[in-house]
């Protein structure tokens, strides 16, 4: 048991690596949609989700949790991105709404990384414990 404490600890951190790493794209990709290209909020929020969310399934499926096998369409990257989906349905609420209210840059992009915090704990146990879950040697039998 204390493996496995210590197995998803390093998954934690390294998952922690990997949404930093996310966060980063997802937030300049929205930057530069609202101050470089002036695209609407909620559009310039698709397209950055969209690009964030690539290196993030790409780099927790191989660095988080060691996948190396083929990519699996129906077990992990149709999961993945109706979650991501989901994610964003939300976020673009959430930057449409501060984008009424304040048409201010940073305004937007804080309702983006809100969204992006609130989910940030489901998703990880939906990595964990759904997408990239290895079979048990109990599981088997």
């Amino acid at each position: 048991m204390p493996s496995q404490t210590w197995d998803l600890r390093v998954k934690l951190l390294r998952y922690s690596g990997v949404s930093i790493v996310a966060i980063a794209v997802t937030q300049s990709s929205l930057w530069i949609g609202l101050v470089v290209i002036h695209w609407p909020a909620v559009g310039a929020n698709i397209v950055a989700v969209s690009i964030g969310a690539l290196p993030a399934y790409l780099l927790n499926r191989s660095w988080v949790w060691r996948r190396t096998e083929r990519h699996s369409v129906r077990d992990e990257i149709l999961p993945f991105w109706v979650y991501s989906l989901a994610g964003l349905a939300l976020s673009s609420v959430l930057v449409g709404i501060a984008d009424q209210w304040s048409s201010s840059t940073p305004i937007v992009m804080l309702a983006n990384l809100t969204t992006y915090g609130l989910l940030w704990v489901g998703k990880f146990f939906l990595l964990e414990k759904i997408l990239f879950r290895r079979p048990r040697c109990d599981d088997a039998n």
